[in-house]
């Protein structure tokens, strides 16, 4: 259930980005949320290999929902960053309207 809610928010927060930059709302929502299981993974798989490196076999023995615990911040910290990328990348960059483009005299 706490899943569900981390979802919906993670997509609400991709989307309110791309609809105040006038961007596809929906694509950035599931993206940022693809974006987040996706670290997710990576960082289960980081964890399990620093284990492996260090010769630590006790966290081996973890049940699934401590490295799913482990991993979280990992991911979090990944969609925060893409959420920043396209955040500054959109301020910097802003769109331009279909208006101001049909308007442009400048044939140089």
């Amino acid at each position: 259930m706490l899943g569900l809610l981390l979802i919906y928010f993670i997509g609400k927060w991709f989307y309110t980005l791309a609809d105040k930059h006038q961007k596809n709302k929906w694509l950035f929502a599931i993206l940022g949320i693809a974006v987040y299981y996706g670290m997710t993974i990576i960082g289960g798989f980081i964890i399990g290999f620093i284990a492996a490196m260090s010769g630590s076999e006790a966290i081996f023995n973890l049940p699934d929902v401590a490295w799913g615990l482990m991993a979280i911040p990992i991911g979090l910290i990944g969609m925060w960053l893409f959420h920043r990328i396209l955040r500054k990348n959109w301020e910097n960059n802003p769109a331009r309207s279909e208006n101001e483009l049909l308007d442009e005299t400048d044939f140089s």
